[in-house]
């Protein structure tokens, strides 16, 4: 049993090989040749200039554009290409590597600069590629999934057109070390033509290539650039097409018999308060505290702005036909009293002393004309106060069951004219 146990240690010390040797031990023996005297810490042409890093993508999938967060979701594939003298081997035939190998090799520190969440794909394996070519050039490749923040214009939302960017950067390296490049131009990212989105259409894209400056130095910057342009028939049948048909709802009203109180009241408080409703669902999608007056807000707010004037033509055409009624049953010195009330109130602003006297003379005597010729100051206030008559006989309604026909007329066509300018506006402007 001793020995058993003797010679069981003995063969499991043999067994313990340091990871660096055990890694090359299991190496084909050319990329044992390759790997011997390799040093990962140190980037290629350490001493000959920088090393020219060239990038192409593939965008698999955009998840979610959110608008409240201002930011999108997608996953690529990102491809990056780049020299180093000290992979170079004999043969004609690239080397396809395991990509947990890519720890034994130098490779960019690229990062993404506005990315809020990233995870690298790990099943079932880390989705990482890693190829040696002869001439040294190394094939780095992974499927990354990242949430990027996206500043969003939302003033002509849903007719909006927003450009999203997608920044790359060395962190490390400056420009005297590493250089980025697109290795296809434009067509260096691939994948968004074929790609289907719920809101959006991807309208254009195309890449740039500039410096990113900090305090610590210049930096390596690729940027990719999309725009989306935003899905306007699903906004029509939600939230457009419901608001027309209530502000026609509230016409209704002006049909029905102005006697006819609680039918009218009804129809005008219904549209008011469903219209609310209305207006508070189309603000849950979007950012609860914002400077945006969004072209939906304008909408909605002149949609509100018709049922509730509708709303207000009743009151106001029966506040109209009370006061005639009433009228009617007024005496004949309704205008005498009308005058002097008017002089009393002027006289609190005119507080010349012939005027006092003769606002006294009238309010015991409102129909004395002598006065009025005696003094020139009280016929100057009697023609102003004539022009004023004048001025508010013509919002006089002589007939108040008039007001719903002026209605059924000026409500349609203002709101036609509005529409008009509201869309020729956000669509064109």
């Amino acid at each position: 049993c001793l020995f058993k146990t003797f010679s069981f240690s003995i063969h499991f010390r043999s067994m313990q090989i340091p990871e660096a040797e055990g890694k090359s031990e299991i190496l084909p023996p050319t990329i044992q040749k390759i790997i011997k005297g390799y040093n990962k810490y140190l980037r290629p042409f350490f001493d000959n200039g920088p090393v020219s890093v060239g990038m192409s993508m593939d965008i698999a999938s955009i998840d979610t554009i959110s608008e409240i967060n201002m930011d999108y979701t997608a996953t690529i594939f990102l491809r990056q290409r780049w020299t180093d003298e000290r992979l170079c081997f004999d043969g004609n035939k690239s080397l396809s590597l395991d990509g947990r190998l890519v720890e034994m090799l130098w490779v960019p520190d690229t990062f993404i600069v506005d990315s809020k969440r990233s995870f690298l794909h790990d099943v079932t394996v880390e989705n990482r590629l890693i190829r040696i070519y002869p001439n040294g050039t190394v094939l780095y490749a992974i499927r990354i999934t990242t949430t990027v923040s996206c500043s969003m214009d939302l003033t002509k939302y849903p007719m909006d057109k927003q450009t999203c960017t997608l920044q790359l950067e060395s962190w490390g390296y400056n420009i005297n070390d590493v250089i980025f490049y697109w290795t296809r131009g434009n067509d260096s990212v691939r994948g968004l033509d074929t790609l289907q989105l719920a809101q959006y259409t991807v309208e254009d894209h195309f890449t740039s290539v500039s410096e990113a400056v900090y305090e610590t130095g210049r930096y390596p910057k690729l940027v990719f650039h999309f725009e989306l342009k935003r899905n306007i028939l699903y906004f029509i049948l939600e939230t457009y097409v419901p608001s027309i048909l209530l502000v026609v709802l509230s016409w209704v009203s002006f049909w029905i018999s102005q006697s006819s109180v609680p039918a009218r009241i009804c129809i005008g408080v219904t549209t008011v308060l469903t219209m609310t409703t209305l207006m508070m669902g189309a603000r849950t999608s979007l950012p609860n505290a914002n400077c945006f007056i969004k072209a939906i807000d304008v909408y909605l707010g002149i949609c509100f702005s018709f049922i509730f004037g509708a709303l207000l033509e009743y009151a106001v055409t029966h506040f109209c036909t009370l006061h005639q009624l009433s009228s009617k049953e007024l005496p004949k010195l309704y205008y005498p009293v009308k005058v002097s009330t008017f002089l009393s109130s002027a006289g609190s602003w005119i507080t010349s002393k012939e005027f006092l006297e003769l606002k006294l003379q009238l309010m015991s005597n409102p129909m004395s004309s002598e006065s009025v010729k005696e003094n020139p100051l009280t016929s100057k206030a009697m023609s102003v106060m004539k022009r004023l008559f004048c001025i508010f006989d013509c919002f006089h309604v002589k007939n108040p069951y008039h007001i719903d026909n002026y209605a059924r007329f000026s409500f349609p066509l203002s709101f036609i004219i509005i529409n008009i300018l509201y869309w020729v506006y956000y669509l064109y402007f």
